[in-house]
């Protein structure tokens, strides 16, 4: 806490003491990315001009819905759900167009730095004050970024300064009238008198108290203490280069189980401890010639993640009981992710009609995870590595017609032969309003352990784990996209909406196949299926009158099966339905904005799914497949700005989830099915925070 304060007292001062002759970047400025996107095509390019759709998530949307962090700032866009998987320890996983998250790329500045381990927490633990936006690219995209981008890829493009401003704030949130939750954060970004050198700095300590939704005195919501801080920076030594130089750094705590913590872990009847130490950074260096015809991009990105971990129960045996505590379940973990390659882009024009932009580049992604616990004789020593070949032809055939085509080759050690990755788009505007695009593509998953692969689970009164088959083989994908883009703008309002069908067709699917149990618990097996087909609908409408009302939501409409029925519990009828996938959700956002007063109120619908339930709990007696009930989550902002020359003060207060509508039917005692959780991530919340900013 001190050292928060302490940043955010510094960049205070030095800000709010700069030179008034300093001169800021305007919006054509090399720095500026409103409007622009990176992810299709892993070159700027405007978003209306991109044969592949890209949806945004922009700062001012995240803050609009009080997001904390990651997680809960990626709801809010067509297609998109984020789940809790764990009663414990609430790791999450975000699901596109129906598919879970082991089929989502989360790219950290355009690079694949999450390693699949640190892949189960890192939607909670990247805070949202280090994102400047979002950008989301639903469907395959193994032809730029390899392996498990099938489902979709999700761009966290971090604060990029653009002038010299600071900002320190402070909020608080009670959980459910028992638990509190505290966050202060800091942001900072100064740029040159030159435009020729930029750096924005982030600050986030989050404390929250354990939650407990059904009296039993086990957290639903676990401890955290959260620390995390970076730097974003970029300078152009030449009028034709630039450079990147990103980093963060982040520290967590966090406990889940009996209430109170206890001290150490394995005094707890059921407790989960996690001590995350990470670190990332990444390097981008860009030279520009030929006339700016041609650029060649170089990069360098790594990740390093330290944990320390327990998992387990209190035996009630004494015997069992003496052996647990001479030698009580815990871990390390050891995670190291590289990513370097270089990228070269040549413009030809005239080619034949318009011009054609052509990207050739070569992409190596080495991933090394331990994971160890010796008291289950559990160990995971994965090293994969993965060197990737692309070539794409970005062809602007006049101003209605676009071609966006592109192969990878991909050599994964995991993988006896190469792997060819194909897409194939196209973007027709019939006229300044409306807009046609269609896509293809092909992808694949490697046959390796994933983020939930890595996590234990509590089940029938022992721990749960998955092992890899020896026989399993990569998963192959072919996707469809067709969608319908409508935008009428006039003096004082703009107004439009999107269609977008989907059609993923998954081969050798993998899935779980429970094979017993051992001493420690059950016990499931990664295996290839047959296939699996989804398919389905996005919906959104968008209007802003004024630029003080502004009305945005969507809505999917899918369906998620198998080719074969799949037994997710050993003696239980198998099924087709993907698990935890609701056939319907959606969300909406509604804002108004005056000079003072702004207001929002946001909803998160979430349909019914399927949901496997173990027994061993006193309140679950029989295994099942439970189909739960539909959640919707009403929440609300006020917030009021005081400006004085160049500082401002914001108020803001609000409640999150107001009708509380959230799960009613947790498990309960150390026996609990830790995996039976599903809807709402927290229950009803009450917040308040100050917000201090100079410009």
């Amino acid at each position: 806490m001190r050292f928060v304060i302490l940043f955010c007292f510094i960049v205070t001062n030095t800000f709010s003491q700069s030179d008034a002759k300093v001169s800021y970047p305007q919006k054509d400025s090399v720095v500026n990315l409103e409007d622009i996107v990176v992810t299709a095509t892993k070159t700027p390019k405007r978003k209306t001009n991109s044969p592949i759709l890209i949806n945004i998530i922009n700062s001012d949307v995240i803050r609009n819905v009080q997001a904390c962090n990651l997680s809960e700032s990626l709801s809010f866009q067509t297609g998109l759900r984020v789940e809790t998987d764990c009663q414990t320890c609430n790791y999450t996983q975000l699901r596109i167009n129906g598919m879970s998250g082991g089929f989502t790329q989360i790219l950290i500045n355009g690079r694949p730095t999450l390693s699949p381990l640190m892949g189960l927490y890192a939607l909670e633990q990247l805070p949202s004050n280090m994102i400047e936006k979002i950008e989301v690219m639903k469907g395959g995209g193994s032809t730029l970024y390899g392996s498990s981008a099938i489902g979709g890829t999700v761009n966290i493009i971090t604060k990029i300064p653009k002038e010299n401003n600071s900002q320190i704030e402070f909020a608080t949130h009670l959980i459910d009238q028992q638990s509190n939750d505290y966050s202060v954060l800091g942001n900072a970004s100064i740029v040159s008198e030159s435009k020729k050198a930029g750096l924005s700095l982030f600050v986030n300590k989050r404390d929250r108290e354990a939650y407990d939704s059904n009296n039993d005195r086990f957290s639903e919501l676990p401890q955290l203490n959260n620390l995390s801080f970076g730097a974003n920076m970029y300078f152009l030594p030449m009028e034709n280069q630039k450079l990147d130089i990103s980093f963060n750094s982040i520290y967590e705590y966090r406990y889940g189980g009996e209430m109170p913590v206890q001290n150490p872990s394995h005094f707890a009847n059921q407790s989960e401890e996690r001590t995350h130490r990470i670190f990332m950074g990444n390097i981008d260096y860009q030279i520009n010639f030929n006339n700016y015809n041609s650029s060649l991009i170089t990069y360098l990105a790594y990740q390093n993640t330290n944990r320390e971990h327990y998992t387990g129960i209190k035996p009630d045996d004494d015997i069992k009981l003496d052996i647990f505590l001479k030698k009580p379940p815990y871990g390390d973990s050891y995670v190291k992710t590289l990513n370097t390659g270089l990228q070269l882009n040549h413009m030809v024009s005239p080619f034949f009609s318009g011009d054609n932009l052509l990207t050739l580049g070569v992409d190596y992604l080495h991933d090394s995870v331990f994971d160890e616990i010796n008291a289950y004789n559990y160990r995971v020593d994965q090293v994969s590595k993965d060197l990737g070949i692309f070539l794409q032809s970005d062809w602007e055939i006049n101003q209605r017609l676009s071609f966006l085509n592109g192969l990878r080759a991909d050599f994964h050690n995991f993988v006896d032969k190469t792997i060819f990755s194909l897409r194939a788009s196209m973007l027709y505007k019939a006229n300044d309003d409306l807009q046609f695009r269609f896509g293809y593509g092909t992808g694949f998953r490697a046959p390796q352990a994933l983020d939930t692969d890595l996590h234990i689970a509590f089940a029938g009164g022992g721990i749960s784990r998955v092992t890899l088959s020896p026989k399993l083989k990569e998963e192959k994908s072919e996707s469809f996209n067709l969608s319908m883009n409508y935008d009428k703008a006039k003096e004082n309002w703009i107004a439009g909406f999107t269609l977008d069908l989907f059609h993923t067709r998954l081969i050798n699917a993998f899935i779980l196949k429970p094979i017993g149990q051992d001493a420690f618990g059950e016990v499931f097996e990664k295996r290839n299926g047959q296939g699996a087909l989804i398919k389905g609908i996005n919906f959104e409408a968008r209007a802003n009158f004024n630029s003080v009302v502004q009305l945005e939501g969507g809505y999917t409409v899918q369906s998620s099966n198998f080719d074969n029925s799949v037994e997710y519990i050993k003696g239980i009828p198998a099924i087709k339905e993907f698990i935890r996938t609701p056939d319907t959700y959606g969300y909406a956002v509604l804002t108004y904005t005056n000079k003072n007063i702004s207001s929002t109120v946001n909803y998160v619908y979430t349909g019914s799914m399927k949901v496997p339930h173990f027994a061993g709990a006193p309140n679950q007696l029989i295994d099942e497949i439970v189909t739960t009930d539909s959640f919707s989550e009403l929440s609300l902002k006020f917030n009021y700005t005081i400006s004085a020359d160049s500082v401002s003060l914001d108020l803001y207060t609000g409640i999150k989830n107001i009708f509380n509508d959230y799960q009613r039917d947790f498990d309960i005692g150390k026996n609990r099915d830790s995996n039976y959780i599903y809807g709402p991530a927290q229950p009803k919340t009450t917040y308040l925070g100050v917000r201090l900013s100079f410009n």
